[in-house]
């Protein structure tokens, strides 16, 4: 219940880097593995799991592999500006973008696979969310952003789909979060 009071959206970041254990932890929350099955922390019709979560950092940008729980490098360079066009994205420590692999969804009308997709980012956006919240963090979910440039950035197959981006930090000391 406190996490749910404390959630809210906040586009002031400082620029502090999260630790390691945090950034962790936050990955899991948002889409990790927890249960024995490969189940997930967030919801995927159809066990589908069509959503990559890539972290885009200072130090590059890297795809999150929930089975092994680890970060894989995918752009050796800060990718934080091309995540959307506010001028908070280029100063907060992080950037999370939900892109939809389309070959996972087999099973779903291909008219609808982009519905489910949403649905899957948007749950994840929201455990995200209640991690922030209970840990002192700020976020804020973003869907205003240039699609062909971040998959251009990141190395998509043309065929994935960007879907949403959300930013996260510690708050500014301007900030209400």
């Amino acid at each position: 219940m406190d996490a749910l009071q404390k959630r809210s959206s906040s586009r002031q970041f400082a620029n502090t880097a999260l630790p390691s254990q945090m950034l962790s932890d936050l990955l899991w929350a948002a889409f990790g593995v927890n249960r024995p099955d490969g189940g997930r922390t967030a919801p995927s019709a159809l066990n589908a799991q069509e959503v990559d979560v890539y972290v885009a950092m200072p130090s590059g940008a890297y795809r999150y592999d929930a089975t092994t729980h680890t970060l894989h490098l995918v752009a050796a360079s800060d990718l934080r500006h091309v995540t959307g066009y506010q001028d908070f994205v280029d100063d907060a420590p992080m950037d999370l973008v939900y892109v939809a692999d389309p070959e996972r969804m087999a099973l779903m009308p291909a008219e609808q696979r982009v519905f489910f997709a949403a649905a899957s980012a948007g749950a994840i956006a929201q455990n995200v969310y209640l991690f922030s919240a209970s840990n002192g963090l700020s976020t804020v979910i973003r869907a205003w952003l240039d699609r062909k440039a971040i998959a251009a950035a990141l190395g998509l197959n043309p065929d994935h789909q960007v879907l949403l981006s959300q930013t996260v930090g510690f708050p500014s000391d301007n900030s209400k979060a």
